[in-house]
């Protein structure tokens, strides 16, 4: 009878699972193709905002790929194809959190200098540095997943299932790596929720000096709610799922969690280019315009 009970709560546990996956599916991939499609048709690599979210969007849309072998998994109970490609999936999975965040961050901190540093940072603030930044962190997250790849391959040879490396029986060596890749991830990600939040509390700041009554309803809100957003990926889906180096036994549910970012990012790109983008141009003109009237009072005196 124990036996059987637990046979019906693992059965009723996948159909949740795979219907939650399923829905981020349906909802997700239509959303990021058509943000990619505007992106790249109206906005291009014209800027280094653009350039982050078109990267963004690729790391979701990977997501949404390697969802759709969790759904088969939970649907089916069984995984028939090759391990390798179980690997690619699972690698797939696990890159999102740490490829979407870095490139979050890189929004925040372009809104930065663009808002608080407009003239100085012009020189830094360009596509070709954006796209080197964005190589650079692709590069960085296959080079974690090589280890990685290592110790899932030795893990998975007596198992029949995939996305399933934190429930397995793993040697002593690997466990430790598996543990160290973890912390360093959660390190990642307080050190760039802390800059999302020294990001927000400067912009609020220069805003709130530098912005007329008039312009400060208009633009401060759509400029805070960019950064609004950046805070409530980090604190809601990236951070919980870091934790699982502590709360090991939550990792699906956190995991599942995480997905979940995949669609809302779409809300992003919208209120970044529809409601922002323009005003964002706006306000460095009149910041840059203010703070050139300052230095020519001053060498005037």
């Amino acid at each position: 009878c124990s036996r059987k009970a637990n046979g019906t709560e693992q059965d009723m546990r996948s159909l949740v699972y795979t219907i939650i996956y399923g829905s981020i599916i349906g909802l997700g991939l239509p959303l990021n193709i058509v943000s990619l499609w505007i992106l790249l048709r109206h906005h291009g690599f014209k800027s280094p905002s653009a350039v982050f979210m078109v990267h963004l969007v690729i790391s979701d849309l990977l997501l949404i790929i390697s969802l759709s072998m969790k759904v088969s998994i939970y649907a089916t109970d069984s995984w028939n194809l090759e391990k390798m490609w179980c690997l690619c999936f699972t690698m797939l999975f696990r890159n999102n959190v740490r490829s979407s965040s870095i490139f979050i961050t890189f929004i925040s901190v372009d809104r930065l200098l663009a808002v608080v540093y407009p003239l100085r940072s012009r020189l830094i603030r360009t596509p070709a540095n954006a796209l080197k930044g964005s190589a650079l962190v692709w590069l960085i997250v296959l080079l974690v997943n090589i280890p990685e790849s290592v110790g899932f391959k030795r893990n998975h040879d007596n198992h029949t299932t995939c996305f399933d490396a934190g429930n397995m029986t793993t040697e002593a060596g690997d466990k430790t790596l598996e543990h160290t890749i973890d912390y360093i991830q959660l390190v990642l990600l307080l050190t760039m929720l802390v800059v999302n939040i020294v990001s927000t509390v400067m912009v609020s700041c220069t805003l709130q000096r530098h912005l007329s009554e008039s312009a400060r309803v208009s633009n401060k809100m759509n400029v805070m709610l960019i950064f609004a957003m950046n805070l409530t990926m980090f604190i809601v889906f990236f951070l919980p799922v870091s934790l699982v180096v502590f709360i090991e036994e939550w990792r699906p549910v956190l995991s599942c969690l995480a997905s979940v970012n995949c669609c809302l990012d779409p809300l992003l790109y919208y209120f970044s280019f529809d409601g922002f983008w323009k005003r964002k141009e706006s306000v460095e003109t009149t910041l840059a315009n203010r703070r050139f009237e300052q230095t020519e009072n001053t060498f005037a005196i």
